[in-house]
Formats: structure tokens, sequence, C-alpha cells
């Protein structure tokens, strides 16, 4: 029953997620195949890399002819805040099995380690029942996005004029904002986000994603290696 319990509770948790990345992988799926990818191809991208920001670097790149070291790296670059993402939440996997452990990386995408966090800072255990539900979840909308869009993007004359990608970026700032009641939150995000615009602006996409993570990684750890009880600015 339990297990039963948290697999409906995985369901339930990842369903705003879904609706909000909806768009975004229809859209990737009609730019997939107005760059050349044939349907089979961009339901493979979807399968192996699952990661949409990542996917649309890939297509940019591979219509550019760009190496593909150079290609693996930037895309490396765009998902490097997944290394953060599984050095947190592998603390609370500690009871799963390395096999589980290494399945669960895999579907660690943003709103997936949003939703762990949540559901452990609420005092309700991590089970593999549950993140697997929800991560499956959301793995399987996303690739069928992905067809859809393939399938029928064509009808559509420039897809990406209709701006609905603006959907996962707004569910991403809803996600940030879900943490704001934690201590030191505001000067770890603000870091987050200037050194992400300056480096937009002297390095360019996609490396910001990683530099602007990295800063508010480095605020926190300046923040935390203050002794208790020492006051910050």
């Amino acid at each position: 029953m339990n297990a039963r319990r948290d697999i409906a509770a995985g369901i339930r948790a990842v369903l705003p997620a879904v609706l909000a990345a909806a768009p975004f992988g229809l859209l990737f799926g009609a730019l997939a195949v107005d760059n050349d990818f044939t349907v089979g191809e961009t339901v493979l991208m979807s399968a192996s890399i699952f990661a949409g920001a990542s996917q649309m670097v890939g297509i940019d790149l591979f219509g550019d002819k760009i190496a593909p070291w150079l290609i693996v790296l930037s895309i490396f670059a765009v998902n490097f805040r997944h290394v953060l993402y599984s050095a947190v939440i592998g603390r609370q996997m500690r009871a799963w099995s390395a096999l589980q452990r290494y399945v669960a990386f895999f579907f660690l995408v943003d709103p997936q380690f949003a939703e762990s966090e949540k559901r452990v800072e609420s005092g309700r255990p991590l089970t593999f029942a549950w993140y697997m539900a929800g991560g499956l979840t959301f793995y399987t909308t996303w690739i069928v996005e992905g067809w859809l869009g393939a399938s029928f993007g064509k009808m559509v004359d420039n897809p990406a004029a209709y701006g609905v990608d603006f959907l996962l970026p707004i569910y991403f700032l809803g996600l940030v904002m879900g943490f704001r009641r934690r201590a030191n939150w505001l000067p770890v995000v603000a870091a987050s986000a200037v050194g992400s615009i300056i480096a937009y602006v002297l390095v360019g996409s996609p490396w910001h994603v990683s530099i602007g993570a990295l800063c508010g990684v480095a605020v926190a750890a300046v923040i935390g290696a203050k002794p208790a009880g020492e006051a910050v600015e």
C-alpha cells in the first residue's frame, strides 16, 4: 500500500512540470525536423539526452556542422548543474542500491530535483517508488511531445515565432521561488543571476548556465563556511 501511495504521489508531484514542459517539448520536435532531423533522430535525442535546453543547443550546433567534441562539451556545460543536483540529492539515496542510484540520476532533471527537495523538506522519505513514478512520467511524456512536434511540426510555419517556450522558464522561476524561505536564498540566487548575466555577455551561451551555477555555489560555500553565530550581511 505504501508503494502504491508513493507511486500516485510521485505522478501527482510531476504533473505541473509535465504541463509546463509540453509546449517546450513540442517546440523542440518541430525545430528539430526544421533543422533536417528525422522523426526517429528527434525521438532518439529526447530519449538519450533528456534535457530540453541541451537538446535545443544540440540542434543548433548540429546545423552548424561543428566538431562533435565541441557539441558534447557544450551540452556538458549546459547540464553541469546536474552534477550539483546529484551531490545534493544523493545524500537522500544512501539506503538505495547502487543500481537504483545510477538509474535515478538519469532522471534527475530540474523538476525532479525540485520536487525531491520539497518532499525531503516536508519530512517525507525519498523512496525509489515515488522518485521513479515521477521520473518515468516526465520522461515518457517528454519523448511523446518530441515525437508529436517532429511529426506535425512541418504543418506550422516558424514554430519558434509563437513563443510558447516561455512557459518553461516561468515554471523554473516558480521552482526557484519555492525555496525562497531557505536561509541565504537571496544572496545565492542573486550571485547566480549576476554571474550568469555577466558570463552571457562576456563568454556567451551555453557557458553562462554553468558559470552562473558555480557563482551561486561559491557564495553558498562562503556563507556556509562562516562560524556559527556570525552575521552575514
